[in-house]
């Protein structure tokens, strides 16, 4: 069938999504009521529609500002940059951090195409030249692999000059992780990253 054909591929360009599970996908789409599928293609659009890049952080947000741009309760002077908007809600979550972010959309990776000016560095360095209170520190959060390495290098020669003090997040062995089952690599960067006790 052309169109089962067709619906299992486009479910197979989301992220993560596999065979079998665009297969699944596919398969409860064709047991749902006709209004269930009318409604889940509204609100599709809907948010298509409604959601936007936050002007100054590039979050996706229904407003000009995000909720976190826009808080007062929030530190300006410190900003975290992360690769994705997802990231953005991961550390949300830790309750942890109480200063603003910068979505890159994307990390540099020469292997995809992707280049430094295809992804939101300019408009950091802007941001921080135009900032009323100055940046006091930028935490770089990108991913701990060789795209997001090689970008959080360069951010770190480009951004010493117009902040003080620039940081990357550490990364290493999981809480509640054991050695013996670690990789190398992760092992190396916990050794590295280790502070004093």
């Amino acid at each position: 069938m052309k169109s089962l054909e067709k619906i299992i591929s486009l479910f197979r360009r989301f992220p993560g999504v596999g065979p079998k599970q665009a297969e699944r996908f596919a398969m409860h789409v064709l047991k749902s009521d006709l209004s269930e599928i009318e409604e889940l293609a509204q609100v599709l659009k809907e948010v298509k529609g409604a959601v936007k890049q936050c002007r100054r952080c590039y979050n996706f947000s229904e407003e000009d500002l995000c909720f976190i741009c826009s808080s007062a309760q929030r530190d300006q002077t410190s900003i975290c940059v992360v690769e994705q908007p997802q990231d953005v809600n991961a550390i949300e979550k830790a309750k942890i951090f109480d200063g603003v972010y910068h979505v890159l959309h994307g990390a540099v990776s020469p292997l995809k195409g992707r280049s430094f000016s295809s992804i939101k560095i300019k408009e950091l360095v802007e941001r921080i030249e135009i900032s009323p209170t100055g940046v006091s520190e930028i935490i770089i959060a990108t991913n701990p692999d060789s795209d997001g390495e090689t970008t959080a290098i360069y951010l770190k020669q480009i951004l010493q000059k117009h902040v003080p003090r620039i940081t990357r997040i550490a990364y290493g062995v999981p809480l509640g992780g054991d050695i013996d089952y670690m990789d190398e690599v992760t092992l190396g960067y916990a050794m590295r990253g280790r502070t004093k006790v």
